[in-house]
C-alpha cells in the first residue's frame, strides 16, 4: 500500500451546496451532503484511469466495468463499509438517500453480507471526527480508497492575492502492485478539478 495526497478548495460546492441545499431537501426528501459530490467525482476519475478500479485476484488483474462505491459509515459495533451499486447510473438523490438508508441500515443493525460485499473502490470520511489528515487502508482486493478529511480554513496564494479558503485534505491508497504512482497522482488531480469545479461532473468532463 502507498499513499499520495493532494488538497481541494471547497468554495464553490460549499456555495452550490448553500445555494441549493433547501430546494434540493424539499424536492427529493434527503440531505444535499458532501458525498454525492465526491462519489460523482470519483467516477470520472475512475473513468480515466481504470487501473484504480481494479482489482487482484490470484495472478490476475480483473478490471471492472461497472462503479460499485463503498462508503464507511459508522455503527455501534465500528466502522461499516456497505456498497453504493453502479454510482455512475444514479443522480445525486440517488446517491444521498442510498447513503442515508445505508446508514440507518448500520445503526439499526440490518445490514446484510450482500450490502458489504462486491465493491470496486471505497470513500471514507475520516472529516466528520475532525480528521485533517490520514492514510486510509485498503479494502482487498481493491486497488484503491480515498481518504476524505476536516475542511479547514486556511490562507492560500491565489492569482498573486492571499485569499482564505476552506480547504480539504484528500488522500488516495492504492495497492502498488498495479497501481502507479503517476496514476494515483492523476487520478487526484482529476477529482480536485472536478470538485473545483462542479460543472464538470454535468458535462462529464
Amino acid at each position: 500500500m502507498l499513499t499520495t495526497f493532494n488538497e481541494v478548495d471547497m468554495t464553490k460546492i460549499i456555495s452550490l451546496r448553500k445555494r441549493h441545499k433547501d430546494s434540493f431537501e424539499k424536492e427529493h426528501e434527503v440531505r444535499l451532503g458532501f458525498m454525492s459530490f465526491f462519489a460523482k467525482a470519483s467516477v470520472e476519475a475512475l473513468k480515466k484511469y481504470p487501473v484504480v478500479n481494479a482489482s487482484v485476484e490470484g495472478n490476475d488483474i480483473v478490471y471492472h466495468d461497472y462503479y460499485d462505491i463503498g462508503i464507511a459509515v459508522s455503527s455501534e459495533r465500528g466502522l461499516m463499509v456497505p456498497i453504493l451499486r453502479d454510482v455512475d447510473r444514479q443522480s445525486f438523490a440517488d446517491i444521498e438517500g442510498n447513503i442515508a438508508a445505508l446508514g440507518k441500515k448500520a445503526r439499526d443493525g440490518s445490514m446484510t453480507m450482500e450490502d458489504l460485499t462486491g465493491g470496486t473502490f471505497t470513500i471514507t470520511n475520516g472529516g466528520i471526527f475532525g480528521s485533517l489528515l490520514s492514510t486510509p487502508i485498503l479494502n482487498p482486493p481493491q486497488s484503491g480508497i480515498l481518504g476524505m478529511h476536516a475542511i479547514q480554513e486556511r490562507a492560500m496564494a491565489i492569482a498573486g492575492e492571499v485569499l482564505v479558503r476552506p480547504m480539504m485534505y484528500v488522500a488516495l491508497t492504492y495497492d502498488h502492485r498495479i497501481v502507479d504512482g503517476r496514476e494515483a497522482v492523476q487520478f487526484l488531480v482529476s477529482l480536485k478539478q472536478s470538485l473545483e469545479d462542479p460543472g464538470r461532473l454535468l458535462l462529464q468532463v
